[in-house]
């Protein structure tokens, strides 16, 4: 099956209604379409169109995290015992199913898997770690990385 979204051409227009609401998700259709000089009509026409050939695939909030109680991030390397279809199978699923795990991406080179993993505290990320982590099906190691400051941070794509 194909992706819809791939075989969309975006014009200028589109590309600036995109970059309007990936800045400002709530926008009213009134306030983007002042923004990017259309009436309201059409400018809700065109948002209903990416909506609908899955440019735009969400709306969401966008949450502080220190703000509900995660002061640290650890982006952790994950390598399995071996690569073989039902293991990789059985892990992706375990990590879906886990809801601390807030991206896991199956990576190329020497690791298999990348987590981001939002945490409490030390005792926190430890029980992460002992409990949770190392339980997911075919886990040989990690390798965790801790978040000291966050230099850069966007959802935004460049168009």
């Amino acid at each position: 099956m194909r992706n819809k979204a791939a075989d969309v051409q975006l014009d200028a227009i589109d590309r600036a209604i995109l970059t309007e609401l990936q800045q400002e998700g709530r926008l009213s259709n009134l306030e983007l379409a002042q923004r990017v000089h259309l009436s309201p009509s059409a400018c809700l026409r065109r948002v209903k169109a990416l909506e609908d050939s899955g440019v735009i695939a969400q709306y969401v909030a966008l949450l502080n995290p220190k703000a509900v109680g995660k002061h640290g991030i650890s982006y952790t390397i994950i390598n399995l015992e071996s690569m073989n279809t039902p293991l990789l199978e059985a892990f992706e699923n375990a990590v879906r199913a886990t809801p601390e795990i807030l991206d896991c991406y199956y990576v190329a080179g020497e690791n298999d898997y990348l987590i981001r993993f939002a945490y409490r505290d030390a005792e926190d990320l430890e029980r992460f770690h002992s409990q949770v982590l190392m339980h997911l099906p075919g886990v040989a190691r990690s390798n965790s990385m801790l978040v000291l400051r966050t230099v850069k941070r966007t959802t935004a794509l460049p168009l």
